[in-house]
């Protein structure tokens, strides 16, 4: 039997970089179950002695976090539609719709994705609080549902739709809107998925913005309620990983729920542009 050395070897470095993506996770949610103490153990332990259920208990004990929870999910599932909207028509004109400067506006566009976020988030907080939007969900949601990644991906997914369905559906008096979602949006679902997956996450799991524009508990994502287990004495490590945990779980289960289509709709977006 013949031994495929490269394969073999490309499956040793895919195993050992698994192992060190998952060794983080599994770190958090061995020091979530163990006591104050036993977090500074040297030599540290993944396996703790005494599994403390309580550190989860304590969590929802010290923050409120039903409402830091409720409000995650309003952001995130609310910025993934709208940018998801946005994103399905700037796509559909960069790519079937012919005007003047396409291109070269489509290219200024993808450059403002080399300006970091962080550039922009004192203008942002200005902008907001002369509209008088600081510390409402409008500051949380309405700067951030435009993604030039997003209208990129579903672009290129859009350029590998054949032109002569969209001249067919012209012809049969089919309107922009209607070609575009009764054939292009379930056309591109894994694409829509990817997009919508990934905005989900990051939205989930921003922390600075929504610090930056809330003032009041009652505004708070799930992100900044970390900040509560961290004081001048010092990180409470055991709350704090299991409420990293509790935070993280429900976008590892979207995502196994999901991975399917994330790795179709991006494989198909690369294909062509």
């Amino acid at each position: 039997m013949k031994i495929n050395y490269l394969k073999a070897i490309a499956y040793v470095i895919l195993i050992i970089g698994g192992i060190i993506t998952i060794l983080p996770f599994l770190w958090m949610l061995s020091t979530s179950f163990k006591t104050a103490e036993q977090v500074y153990v040297m030599p540290p332990k993944l396996i703790p002695s005494n599994i403390m259920f309580k550190n989860y208990i304590e969590v929802l004990e010290r923050i409120p976090f039903t409402i830091y929870f409720l409000n995650s999910i309003f952001v995130s599932i609310t910025l993934t539609i709208l940018t998801l909207i946005t994103s399905i028509f700037s796509a559909f004109a960069f790519s079937k719709l012919r005007f003047w400067g396409r291109d070269t506006i489509f290219s200024i566009f993808l450059a403002t994705m080399m300006v970091p976020g962080e550039v922009l988030i004192i203008p942002n907080y200005v902008t907001l609080s002369h509209l008088g939007w600081i510390n409402t969900h409008l500051a949380l949601i309405v700067p951030w549902i435009v993604s030039v990644f997003a209208i990129f991906l579903l672009r290129q997914f859009f350029l590998g739709i054949p032109d002569e369905l969209y001249y067919a559906a012209k012809v049969d008096g089919c309107s922009d809107f209607m070609y575009i979602w009764s054939i292009m949006v379930p056309l591109a679902k894994p694409a829509l998925i990817t997009i919508a997956m990934l905005k989900m996450i990051y939205s989930w799991n921003e922390f600075l913005w929504p610090l930056i524009v809330t003032n009041t508990p009652k505004m708070r994502t799930l992100p900044v309620g970390l900040a509560v287990f961290t004081t001048e004495a010092g990180s409470h490590y055991h709350l704090l990983m299991a409420a990293a945990t509790m935070i993280i779980l429900p976008m590892i289960i979207l995502y196994i729920i999901l991975q399917k289509y994330i790795i179709e709709g991006v494989s198909r977006s690369g294909l062509k542009g």
